[in-house]
């Protein structure tokens, strides 16, 4: 199932699970994972079910897991066209304009 079609809780478990077996590959307890994070276990537990958590959490996660690379696979830095670039003189878009309504 393609990921566009999948709920925020659908997402969230596997995101969970992807964490969990990457903690296993390294072969972690919850409780050494929690310690090298700075989180509790009940979190890092939480997290791998699939419960609601914190970008900072992920980030805290990942950085124990020796994984902060994904974060560039997951949201890599939007690239601007040389359009772009030209429409705007050089300088990057700082925001959005209001469309007409029609």
């Amino acid at each position: 199932m393609a990921i566009a079609s999948k709920t925020n809780d659908e997402i969230l478990r596997g995101l969970g699970a992807r964490l969990r077996t990457y903690r296993l590959q390294m072969n972690l307890s919850q409780d050494e994972h929690a310690k090298r994070a700075g989180l509790t276990r009940t979190t890092v537990r939480d997290a791998e079910r699939g419960k609601d958590f914190q970008i900072s959490t992920l980030i805290k996660l990942l950085r124990a897991l020796g994984r902060m690379g994904d974060l560039e696979v997951f949201l890599p830095a939007p690239s601007v066209s040389p359009i772009q670039l030209m429409k705007h003189q050089g300088k990057p878009r700082q925001r959005a304009r209001k469309l007409a309504d029609g």
